[in-house]
């Protein structure tokens, strides 16, 4: 509910600002060096402080990798996000017309969308969505996929 972490280069007399979810100032977060850059840098670091080496980075350094990382990894969300809705309209594409069960998943000003049970995908209603709130369970047919855009339009029945 508070949106993605995001990098940041602690020097030696900063105040860390740890970790929200975990209540803790003292935190970092390691996976596999072959999963993410962040992890490789974390263990070069690590390794170097185990070592009595010095820094394999510079603050400068690690300020910059920090920022271009946290925003590298906002990118790579977003196209997943598009590619999802890509594969759910290409999925979708021959069932123009069908009647689907369905959650209201966002009402506002900009649009209504819903999210099917079978196969769980999201679309927007397009007709008909007048009324509907969050959560209200909804019979909707399929209007048209825009794969391309990452589109699926419903009609509310």
């Amino acid at each position: 509910l508070i949106g993605p972490g995001e990098y940041i280069a602690v020097g030696p007399n900063e105040e860390s600002v740890g970790h929200f979810a975990l209540a803790v100032t003292d935190y970092t977060h390691g996976t596999a060096p072959n999963r993410r850059y962040v992890d490789l840098i974390i263990q070069r670091l690590a390794k170097a402080i185990l070592k009595k080496s010095p820094a394999p980075y510079t603050f400068d350094e690690l300020n910059g990798l920090a920022e271009h990382l946290s925003a590298t990894e906002k990118a790579s969300k977003k196209v997943e996000r598009f590619m999802r809705k890509v594969a759910a309209a290409v999925l979708l594409q021959d069932r123009i017309g069908e009647i689907f069960e369905g959650l209201v998943t966002g009402a506002a000003d900009k649009g209504t969308y819903v999210r099917i049970i079978d196969p769980p995908v999201e679309g927007r209603v397009m007709m008909n969505e007048g009324g509907l709130k969050i959560g209200r369970k909804v019979r909707v047919r399929l209007l048209k996929t825009d794969p391309e855009n990452g589109f699926i339009d419903f009609e509310r029945i």
